[in-house]
């Protein structure tokens, strides 16, 4: 039986999309200082290559380069990769990265309550999440061309296993994370069609995190994704009572 709710996942969860949401601040660590961006200061930079990897100054991200230049370069060129000989579609590559640039604070809040990481820290080093999305290049509004088409709860060994260089960069990400309190790092596989993105996110210890659990965690990400909302703000339970971020 489903779980049923009192609040809603997010304070606009019942509102209607009318005009475009600013993007998600808060949630960002720069990959050379280790820096997290905060609403009251400068946003972050995305790399313009593969657009997963922040920094919070040009410098920072000048200095990162010379270590950063192979996973870049091969995230990058991850449409080459495609099995079978069709043709490439790039904006859907485009939009795709920039689908999970968008959406970083929905898809690892999704991570972190699809794998129960509040009640089982340790799945983090076994399992990841999948989301399988759905592409409609005709829409409109280009918050809205991707719909959920499913999820699904893979070993992490599904990603770690067949990619050496991104295995790698999950590693030095996780060993960073554990060395300043953190369990490791979630990993969360955006995927359309033949297309990927691995999108790696570093965990604080349960009791650094305060959003609520929910077991409707799937329902809530298709609802985002479906009404193009970028401004996901999930319940928090802290101690001054329920609050929504």
């Amino acid at each position: 039986m489903a779980a049923v709710y009192t609040q809603p996942a997010a304070a606009n969860y019942y509102s209607n999309p009318s005009q475009p949401s600013m993007k998600q601040r808060g949630y960002r660590i720069c990959d050379q200082c280790g820096a997290v961006e905060q609403p009251s200061g400068s946003r972050f930079r995305l790399c313009g290559g593969c657009m997963t990897t922040q920094y919070c100054s040009q410098d920072c991200q000048k200095m990162h380069w010379a270590s950063h230049k192979a996973i870049c370069q091969h995230t990058s060129s991850a449409k080459s990769s495609v099995v079978g000989s069709g043709a490439v579609d790039e904006g859907l590559v485009k939009a795709l990265r920039k689908f999970t640039s968008l959406h970083t604070t929905l898809l690892g809040w999704a991570g972190f309550q699809a794998l129960q990481l509040k009640r089982m820290p340790s799945n983090v080093r076994q399992s990841a999440l999948l989301v399988e999305l759905s592409y409609r290049p005709s829409a409109s509004d280009p918050n809205r061309r991707f719909s959920v088409k499913g999820t699904h709860i893979v070993p992490r060994s599904y990603v770690t296993d067949n990619d050496p260089l991104v295995a790698d960069d999950i590693k030095r990400r996780e060993d960073r994370c554990r060395r300043s309190g953190g369990i490791g790092t979630a990993v969360i596989l955006i995927q359309c069609g033949e297309i990927s993105q691995v999108m790696p996110v570093e965990v604080d210890a349960p009791n650094k995190i305060s959003w609520d659990q929910r077991d409707d965690w799937a329902d809530v990400l298709s609802h985002f994704v479906e009404a193009g909302r970028t401004d996901f703000a999930p319940i928090s339970t802290t101690a001054r009572g329920i609050v929504y971020g």
